[in-house]
């Protein structure tokens, strides 16, 4: 069973997006909120965001699914549309700058929870308070 979820836009290189989640590739759900609580890299907050919203169309997909079992099956960070500035500079000239943008994508793997059917639960006997006199 797999869920994905997507970040659309997010202001950050796909390059730097990149280095972050190579950490997370494979790895199970919970080494990957460990990894990124501790990673010092801005982008690393978005990816968790990103993470959590995986979890959570997982779960509602399925219901009933064991999340310690989950694993990040591919993360991907792709190109989005790019935002085009000028610098003025020395004698009327311009530089470009082109500031970045990427889709972050997650997709979770894990196995759904087979329940097992419950035994028939038994009735309690009813003890009477008083014996049933004959009329």
């Amino acid at each position: 069973m797999e869920a994905k979820a997507t970040a659309k836009y997010v202001r950050v290189t796909p390059r730097k997006a990149d280095q972050v989640l190579q950490l997370i590739r494979g790895k199970r759900v919970d080494q990957v909120t460990e990894i990124l609580d501790f990673t010092p890299k801005h982008v690393a907050k978005v990816i968790g965001k990103v993470l959590k919203s995986a979890v959570a169309n997982a779960v509602a997909m399925e219901g009933k699914i064991n999340i310690e079992r989950l694993h990040v099956k591919e993360a991907v960070a792709g190109a989005g549309p790019s935002l085009k500035r000028f610098l003025p500079r020395a004698q009327g000239r311009a530089t470009p700058i082109i500031k970045r943008t990427s889709h972050i994508t997650i997709v979770v793997e894990g196995e759904v929870v087979e329940e097992e059917p419950a035994a028939p639960a038994r009735r309690a006997r009813r003890k009477s308070a008083a014996p049933k006199e004959a009329t």
